[in-house]
């Protein structure tokens, strides 16, 4: 008999040698220890048999004489309470011991040593940011691994803390000028109560914030650090600096999250923006309104104070006026005035408002705009001031004319405008009417308007007509032509970027009319952009001047609205690699036509549907419905489906959608007969059964087949081929026994995307095997 510890370097077994023990003898062994906590497992050896006798040994410890409770009461929101204990160690030796609990409540300090018998005070803090009850649990972690647990309860409340309003209007402002009103804060109750201004509502919305700004600055570092790490290969000097952006950026995310997000507006400013109330009193808050432009200005601050758990809103609201500029006049109509003749007229701006006006002159994109002349075009006007504005004409088109001329002034959001009217007169020859109006066009569709130029003098004009702006490229694209192709690049709108092409057609663009004389004109429009269309028809009379007359062209070029009915196409079941075909019923139900096209099929890698159409482009009347044919085929088994585009000619960015829908399916073969009894047969014979596979699909279906065992009594030939669609093949089942007895095998028939068959295959022999 043996006794062993084995790895127990505390344990000690005292007369440990082996011995011999007789049936009912005892043996004595003392087991000495040297640790003050032990646990460990002494193992005794017989020969027969191996006894385990657990050891514990327990020490001195180290006690705090915590209470098991500790009750906070009713203590205000967001305010600190604190309870502070006279622990005593009344253990037998020191306590190592760490504290630990949650929020809201916190221990001071949470980790020391205590020798026997010797005392030290615990602050406990309870700061409940939410209202109602908190319940948690102190833990003294000692060094034994113990824990003791201290129950902590606090209430948390409301108490009277307020603003004296909730909404704050100040008075209507000037701009760079200044305003104040005041709010005050109440305190009613019997603690200070912190304050700050805050722009979020919550405390949440904050730290959302300061995570954004911080994700920023990480980007920002790995940008800068990337950039700097390919500067390093070209130089490694510099990779010390590294280190000092990293340093940058980690200080600058500190100063975030340090950061008390107090309440900070450049219109409106708050003073103070922290502070204290003390009990029972009020505070007065100076709310400042510097408005920079005109215009009315909403904002809600938050009060985050001691007592209140949701921050108290303040809806200011202020108004800002900017400098107040008139002319003495809204319209100056000039009446009519000779072609190229040079006129001046003068308009007084004053300003009624309290603050300097400083405006300058925004000149308009039109035609005629450019004909008129403004001195001084830009200036400042002193509270009560006048300023002459000195205003020269002089005009090379023709026709009547009404142009508004916008004045900006600093800080005010709408302009000041002077409207001049009236109109041009110059050589004696004018058109049939006084704009071409093409109104709603389709993209791609040409519009035809005509006219007719007089001339009404008594000598020949010799004219040429030109639209300015026009495209200088290529004659734009009819939809008759882009119907036709849908392969061509034009069907893609990165071709359009790359040419501007010419819209307008002039029939006949140059020519002179006799005296007293007309010429009809026909300008048609072939718009390839998607736009309004401000322009003119211009006149160049030779011996004259160019731009003499200018005959205004509005229109507006539209791709009609069209939509599918149906936005998925099911094709149902469909054979693999079999076409099947489905209309696609488009609706047009605007009042102009359109082109559309259906989109070539596009992939990289091999696609589970192939689609494609026989018509893929046409022309779609106005309210009418077409239909597009599709052409499908699935090349996987089962559930498949992709998307199909049809583009819009004037909106090839948007293309309309069709999902195209199908369940892929093999072919589909019948065998017959499902079982082959061969009966009994002479041994050592070639005997033949017929195995007939019938195809009840439109595509072909490879098979294999071969004999479950091997060798086998049975062959077939064929062991693999094709059954053609919807006709049948005899597959020769031949077997030659070799024994008088039973035999028994099974076919195996394996047909390609399709089902398996296992044929059971039964023959017994007959005769004699000599």
């Amino acid at each position: 008999e043996s006794v062993s510890l084995g790895q127990a370097p505390s344990l000690r077994v005292i007369s440990a040698d082996s011995r011999v023990l007789t049936t009912s003898a005892e043996g004595e062994y003392r087991v000495s220890m040297n640790s003050p906590d032990y646990f460990h497992e002494l193992t005794c050896i017989t020969e027969r048999e191996k006894f385990i006798v657990p050891i514990r040994a327990i020490g001195a410890r180290g006690i705090l004489d915590f209470p098991d409770q500790l009750n906070f009461s009713t203590s205000p929101v967001k305010n600190n309470t604190q309870k502070t204990l006279l622990v005593r160690n009344i253990g037998n030796r020191e306590a190592y011991y760490q504290i630990t609990t949650q929020r809201p409540f916190s221990v001071k300090p949470s980790i020391g040593t205590l020798g026997v018998n010797e005392t030290t005070q615990f602050t406990i803090d309870f700061y409940p940011e939410k209202s109602g009850n908190h319940c948690e649990d102190l833990v003294i972690h000692y060094d034994t691994g113990e824990d003791i647990h201290v129950s902590l309860y606090g209430a948390a409340t409301d108490v009277n803390v307020r603003l004296d309003k909730n909404s704050l209007t100040i008075e209507k402002t000037y701009i760079t000028l200044a305003n104040q009103r005041s709010v005050v804060i109440h305190n009613w109750s019997d603690i200070i109560a912190h304050f700050q201004w805050k722009a979020f509502a919550t405390h949440e919305k904050e730290e959302e914030k300061k995570q954004m700004m911080c994700q920023t600055m990480q980007a920002e570092q790995n940008s800068v650090l990337d950039q700097l790490l390919v500067e390093c290969n070209m130089n490694p000097a510099l990779r010390e600096h590294l280190s000092i952006v990293t340093r940058t950026f980690e200080n600058r995310q500190a100063i975030v999250h340090e950061d008390a997000m107090l309440f900070n507006n450049k219109v409106f400013s708050i003073e103070p923006l922290e502070g204290d109330v003390w009990p029972n009193s009020t505070t007065e808050i100076s709310v400042m309104f510097r408005p920079q432009e005109a215009g009315m200005y909403l904002q809600t601050v938050y009060c985050d104070i001691t007592g209140r758990e949701t921050r108290l809103p303040l809806r200011i609201k202020g108004e800002a006026i900017g400098p107040k500029l008139l002319f003495n006049f809204d319209q100056l109509d000039v009446g009519k005035i000779f072609v190229g003749s040079s006129h001046s007229y003068e308009a007084i701006l004053s300003n009624q408002g309290a603050i300097d006006a400083l405006f300058h002159l925004m000149w308009p994109s039109t035609v005629l705009g450019v004909c008129f002349a403004f001195q001084p075009r830009e200036g400042i006007v002193e509270p009560g001031g006048h300023q002459a504005i000195h205003i020269s004409f002089s005009s090379t088109v023709l026709g009547p004319f009404s142009e508004e001329f916008k004045f900006h002034v600093n800080g005010s959001p709408q302009p000041v405008t002077l409207v001049i009217r009236g109109c041009v007169i110059g050589p004696t020859f004018h058109f049939s009417v006084p704009s071409l109006n093409f109104g709603d066009v389709s993209f791609g569709f040409p519009q035809t308007l005509s006219c007719c130029l007089s001339n009404t003098s008594l000598v020949p004009m010799t004219f040429s007509l030109h639209v300015p702006g026009d495209g200088n490229g290529e004659p734009s694209i009819r939809s008759q032509d882009q119907a036709s192709d849908i392969s061509s690049p034009t069907w893609r709108k990165a071709w359009f970027a790359s040419a501007k092409p010419k819209e307008f057609t002039i029939s006949p663009s140059y020519g002179t009319i006799r005296p007293q004389g007309f010429l009809d004109i026909e300008v048609t429009l072939c718009s390839n952009t998607v736009k309004t269309y401000e322009t003119a028809l211009v006149v160049d009379i030779k011996g004259s001047g160019e731009d003499v007359l200018a005959l205004p062209i509005s229109a507006r070029c539209l791709t009609p609205p069209l939509h599918v009915v149906s936005p998925t196409v099911n094709f149902g079941r469909c054979f693999l690699k079999f076409q099947y075909q489905q209309v696609a019923k488009l609706v047009n139900e605007a009042d102009l036509p359109g082109c559309y096209g259906v989109l070539p099929q596009e992939y990289k890698n091999s696609p589970t549907i192939l689609y494609s159409s026989p018509v893929p482009c046409g022309i779609i009347p106005p309210h009418a419905t077409v239909e597009i044919p599709l052409v499908l085929e699935v090349e996987e088994k089962g559930h498949q489906e992709t998307m199909a585009y049809i583009a819009i000619f004037g909106n090839e960015d948007f293309p309309l959608k069709i999902q195209l829908v199908t369940f892929g399916e093999g072919p589909v073969v019948y065998v017959h007969p499902t079982t082959i009894d061969f009966g009994c047969i002479q041994v050592l014979k070639n005997v033949s059964r017929a195995l007939c596979l019938s195809n009840q699909s439109v595509i072909p279906a490879p098979f294999k087949v071969q004999m479950a065992r091997t060798p086998s009594q049975w062959r077939i030939d064929p062991s693999e081929g094709v059954v053609p669609p919807e006709a049948e093949i005899s597959l020769a089942l031949i077997v030659n026994l070799d024994d008088t007895v039973l035999f028994q095998d099974k076919i195996n028939l394996a047909i390609e995307n399709s089902n398996s068959y296992i044929i059971p295959v039964l023959a017994t022999g007959i005769g004699t095997t000599i």
